[in-house]
């Protein structure tokens, strides 16, 4: 038998209204305002109530619209269907009561110590880098935000990274006086994937500052650059473990103050129990909606198909210059690169053609990172799955930066954990992006393109080799198609493949045209103008 705790009214309402102010529990507000009024009433009719004490007993409430509460009779068929479908779907509003409710809590602007772990050795030390270039990364990260400054920085050697506290005890006294005789400090930055739970509370505690992980900057700077309903909901979904580990933070704070443990009335479930549940509820709503998204984007790609569009994925690490590659081979005026990490959050479809003048549509994607855990990666799957079903993939890649080789494996790693089908990573083109920063650069690595976007150096040699690779993966052929100019042949072959080139014979009213075609417009052709 588990026994209700017994609290003060005001008691009740101060934990009611921080449980709501925290956003946890938070779906619409008009539901959580029925429940609020429900719980009031309540507790105003027990302590007017003379054979009962003066106590307030939470209980369980059900969500509902206001509107709901109409009484009598039950949903007709109609009403259900369209029940159904107010279910699956968020509008506009609800996304940014989502994306809003957990916005970063406290000043917007941050002096930040930045602290690195250096793993000596063991399966978590890297290879391919070095502290310095990962705490030059981990600065990057923090002076990408506009209202973030780095106030301090420190490379410590640790030995077990995967140990709670992380450093060993003279080491992590060593930081503790560095944070504390830097003036100013509002924020530490540990540059691990993330912290536990209990790790990030000892941290705040033994500092008096907000603490940070990859995790949490990295989310900050997606929420800093999300345009779009989508991609608003994919951080909203990224943010459900921060969240977790806040509620797990907040229950050892109950825990400490003996009052983790109490249960709201005939509910059976603990405070803690309810919060979960409806983080629970959050997550599920947060994915059926990215799932009705996914299921557009899917129509997208089909309607893209019927049209014979091929499709070419940019890919690469974040601020490799994507964006201005793109830019500089489709000549799309509306592409605004930035140099800044993660300026591109959503996917963007821009047409260009090739020198068969074949049309292509290039998908400009998310940047890739270092140590990014899978609960992010997973977050944006939606977006990424437009790479999964492209024709060809084009890897670019930074080769002035210093670490362009650990980038490299870093790129190929989340590819291969996000199972890119054989027959894309095998005829994936690597673009060696921005030659411009480096003295007469010539690549090492057998059929790398160097280019520089920016000085639209090396283009030419890239679309060739696209084309080139496009007409293998899509079984498009180029050929030569002998035409009466008489006939509506030659205005369906410039709608239903790509001319290249048109010869004409006046004398006898014919043309030999130049075409790469797909099988199916072939037939389509041979059906309609030859009957075979």
């Amino acid at each position: 038998h588990r026994q209700a705790a017994v609290f003060s009214p005001q008691a009740a309402m101060t934990a009611l209204r921080r449980m709501l102010s925290a956003g946890l529990p938070l779906l619409l507000r008009r539901r959580a305002h029925t429940c609020l009024t429900s719980w009031t009433t309540r507790a105003h009719v027990r302590a007017a109530s003379p054979s009962q004490p003066r106590a307030f007993t939470l209980s369980a409430c059900t969500w509902r619209d206001a509107d709901d509460v109409s009484g009598g009779g039950g949903l007709h068929e109609e009403d259900e269907e369209e029940e159904e479908d107010d279910d699956d779907v968020i509008d506009d509003s609800e996304v940014e009561e989502l994306f809003r409710v957990h916005a970063p809590a406290g000043p917007q602007q941050h002096r930040v110590f930045v602290v690195h772990p250096d793993v000596k050795w063991g399966s978590r030390k890297q290879h391919l880098t070095t502290a310095e270039l990962m705490m030059a990364e981990a600065v990057g990260l923090v002076t990408t935000l506009d209202t973030w400054r780095v106030v301090g920085q420190l490379v410590l050697s640790t030995k077990t990274p995967e140990k709670k506290k992380i450093f060993g005890k003279g080491n992590f006294q060593t930081l503790t006086d560095k944070i504390r005789q830097t003036a100013g400090v509002t924020a530490v930055f540990v540059n691990v994937e993330r912290l536990s739970a209990s790790a990030e509370r000892e941290f705040e505690e033994a500092w008096g500052v907000k603490v940070f992980d990859r995790y949490s900057v990295v989310l900050h700077i997606f929420r800093c650059n999300a345009r779009t309903r989508e991609a608003k909901l994919q951080i909203s979904l990224a943010e459900i473990p921060l969240l977790r580990s806040r509620l797990r933070n907040e229950l050892a704070d109950l825990d400490q103050q003996g009052g983790g443990a109490r249960y709201i009335g005939g509910s059976g479930e603990t405070l803690t129990e309810v919060q979960q549940r409806l983080l629970r509820e959050r997550e599920m709503k947060i994915r059926s909606a990215l799932e009705k998204l996914r299921r557009k984007r899917r129509l997208l790609r089909s309607e893209r198909r019927h049209k014979e569009f091929p499709t070419v994925s940019v890919l690469g690490y974040t601020n490799c210059g994507k964006t201005t590659l793109i830019k500089a081979l489709t000549g799309d005026a509306g592409l605004q690169p930035r140099n800044q990490l993660f300026a591109t959050l959503d996917v963007t479809v821009h047409a260009g053609r090739l020198p068969g003048h074949m049309t292509v549509l290039f998908v400009d994607t998310i940047g890739f990172l270092s140590q990014l855990p899978h609960q992010l990666i997973d977050s944006f799957s939606a977006t990424l799955e437009d790479i999964k079903h492209s024709d060809l993939l084009v890897h670019v890649r930074d080769i002035s930066h210093p670490e362009t080789v650990n980038q490299k494996v870093n790129v190929l790693k989340v590819l291969n954990d996000m199972q890119i089908p054989d027959r894309l990573m095998s005829s994936m083109i690597e673009v060696h992006n921005k030659t411009d920063l480096v003295d007469n650069y010539r690549p090492t690595q057998p059929g790398a393109l160097p280019v520089s976007a920016l000085q639209q150096r090396g283009l030419d040699g890239l679309m060739a080799a696209v084309e080139d690779e496009i007409l293998k993966s899509t079984g498009k052929r180029s050929m030569d198609l002998s035409v009466d100019l008489r006939s509506p042949r030659l205005s369906w072959l410039y709608k239903e493949a790509a001319v290249q080139h048109v010869q004409v014979n006046a004398d006898e009213g014919s043309a030999v045209v130049k075409v790469i075609i797909s099988a199916a417009a072939y037939g389509r052709y041979r059906k309609l103008f030859t009957g075979r």
